[in-house]
């Protein structure tokens, strides 16, 4: 690594003093994506390239149109299974303050998106990504989508492989591949290295799930077992096994197969139907199932055939985590090991913040010894500044990072003993707060603020609810999930989470106001995935309010380790408490109560406006 020398004059950022890979070893593939985006951009400008055909070009490379129409464009970051360096992180710092509003934003595809970059500087950022071996190479467009991958893959204590390399030679098979050009529409894949399924392979194009089989002499086979045609969007589907067990050797060449299949057969005149979940709902799930096998038998002979195990598996491994002993397994939100806080002081009141931060954010029970521990971003979002300061906490802490598909940064490979100085630092940084996997962790997607496509602010009413969660001192309840969407598209996994919002406009006293649908009882994991039900519409400034309610009731009734699907199926189920919350759908007139027209963090009255989509470009 070089401090960063730009050999086409672009601005240097001397005042990060960031450390780059010399020019000569930037990918050549992706210094070719460079210079042919700039040579169509100036192309479009000059009016010599046709907007439709710039704009696929565009989505394929990563950036999208905005809201706000003109020349803003956000800009999509991919991180494969959402391992990062330091580099990296400060490179996002330069590129969040530099070129963008001066925070990114972490996707709930372990993705970083920068909004509010100026069309014509969108090449010198692409440079400075190559820089640090990052792309935004089909980011978005109608190809194979970031590959990810479960944040805690290496150090989960329940893993049966570690899917970090999986997932890296997933991703180098198929970023540029001419197999994921023109797909029929986007594909996405992910890696859960066990059951628990972090990664969320249940409602993904291909799903892969780590497994093993016993054989007929007791010896125990390591491999995955692979689901395909899961989605979200408007019309859920879970995905469903292809087949029982899926060797180490042959799954490359599964997912290669999977995704032929849908090239050839995914549906090009229509869009909307367009998605691997409508192949297997006009083919049937058996013929599907047929014809990946029949292309996975015969691709041996194709010059893309990925079979075997791949190099980066061979040369750094997979072998499982592995667990202490039986006593000495934490996850996340059961138990504390006492001895690491004996020394720790008690805040009159109640625990410290270190020990409550200790509790739900630290994961242990790898057996090399190592923890993990949970950075929070509020909202997803990092600022420039705190982009700086995590790579500075990595570096001193020797530590590796992954985004997490909850909007967060996970510190892994930590010894015990750096757990309170990476408290402490994170902490002066906003980073601190015990959220990993609590009510607070509220998740959305962009929402207004930038998206074409939603219908209400979904930022604004993160926010909302967080807060009250605060005032109400529900903030720290576990095992809930909060996810919001900003139209029914399902970007922020509404469908996924035990408590879920989308938005929607509603009309009250002859105007339109901003509304929600909500959903209760999400669920992902053992291999299994239930869509939440619709429980009622809401205005949506009393949105929070139902949230906090169904979460107090929640905290009260629950028995111990019982789940929020568990609980709710013993209230009554979605329809019983979309009952007892019926008074909260209730618009009062303009003139009584005008804030209830108003959508968060807007100032005048609400107007649905929806633009063109690039998601189904």
């Amino acid at each position: 690594m070089t401090v960063l020398d730009d050999p086409i004059d672009l601005e240097r950022p001397s005042h990060h003093g960031i450390r780059v890979l010399p020019r000569d070893l930037w990918d050549r593939d992706q210094l070719a994506d460079i210079v042919k985006f700039r040579d169509q951009l100036a192309g479009y400008l000059a009016g010599e390239v046709p907007e439709d055909v710039f704009r696929v070009f565009r989505l394929t490379n990563g950036i999208y149109g905005q809201r706000q129409g003109g020349t803003n464009q956000m800009v999509r970051v991919k991180v494969p299974y959402g391992s990062m360096t330091p580099e990296q992180l400060e490179m996002m710092g330069y590129v969040a303050e530099r070129y963008s509003r001066g925070w990114g934003h972490i996707t709930t595809r372990q993705n970083l998106q920068f909004h509010f970059i100026e069309l014509r500087d969108v090449p010198e950022v692409m440079e400075h990504l190559a820089s640090v071996g990052l792309t935004s190479r089909e980011a978005c467009g109608d190809t194979v989508r970031n590959v990810q991958g479960c944040h805690l893959a290496g150090a989960c204590p329940q893993e049966v492989l570690d899917i970090t390399q999986w997932a890296e030679a997933a991703y180098q098979h198929f970023v540029r591949s001419p197999l994921g050009q023109r797909l029929p529409r986007k594909f996405k894949i992910n890696f859960s290295g066990c059951a628990t399924d972090c990664g969320q392979a249940m409602f993904n194009d291909a799903g892969v799930v780590a497994v093993s089989r016993t054989g007929p002499g007791g010896e125990v086979e390591r491999g995955f077992r692979v689901y395909i045609a899961g989605g979200l969007g408007t019309t859920p589907h879970p995905a469903l096994a292809l087949e029982e067990f899926t060797t180490r050797e042959e799954l490359l060449p599964t997912i290669e197969s999977i995704l032929r299949v849908f090239d050839q057969a995914g549906n090009r005149d229509n869009k909307l139907r367009a998605r691997m979940k409508w192949l297997v709902d006009t083919l049937g799930i058996e013929e599907v199932r047929r014809r990946v096998l029949s292309t996975r038998k015969l691709l041996v002979a194709s010059a893309t055939w990925p079979g075997g195990v791949p190099a980066e598996v061979v040369q750094h491994g997979d072998d499982p985590a592995g667990v202490l002993d039986e006593g000495n397994v934490t996850r996340i939100g059961q138990g504390i090991d006492q001895a690491s806080l004996a020394s720790t002081p008690v805040s009159i009141g109640g625990p410290s913040p270190y020990v409550r931060w200790h509790h739900v954010n630290v994961v242990r029970g790898a057996g090399n010894g190592s923890v993990s521990a949970y950075a929070h971003a509020d909202l997803g979002d990092i600022t420039a500044d705190q982009f700086r300061a995590l790579a500075s906490i990595q570096r001193d802490l020797g530590a590796s990072i992954r985004l997490t598909n909850r909007q967060n940064v996970v510190f892994r490979d930590l010894a015990h003993e750096q757990l309170p100085t990476l408290f402490e630092q994170l902490a002066g940084i906003g980073m601190a707060q015990p959220g990993a996997e609590l009510a607070r962790d509220v998740v959305a997607c962009p929402g207004a603020d930038t998206c074409n496509l939603a219908l209400t602010q979904t930022r604004g009413l993160a926010k909302a609810i967080a807060d009250r969660l605060e005032e109400e001192g529900l903030a720290e309840v576990g095992g809930v999930r909060i996810n919001i969407s900003g139209c029914p598209n399902s970007c922020g996994q509404h469908h996924a989470a035990d408590i879920g919002f989308f938005g929607a406009e509603r009309r009250a006293d002859g105007r339109p106001a901003p509304g929600y649908q909500m959903l209760l009882g999400g669920y992902v994991g053992q291999e299994q995935i239930h869509f939440g039900d619709k429980t009622l519409r809401l205005p949506a400034k009393n949105a929070a309010e139902a949230a906090v309610r169904v979460i107090r009731r929640f905290a009260s009734e629950r028995s111990a380790g019982e789940t929020f699907r568990s609980w709710l199926d013993r209230a009554g189920g979605a329809a019983a408490l979309g009952e007892e919350l019926g008074e909260l759908d209730v618009f009062p007139a303009f003139a009584e109560d005008p804030d209830f027209y108003i959508d968060y963090s807007e100032t005048s009255p609400y107007t649905a406006e929806i633009g063109e989509s690039e998601c189904a470009t």
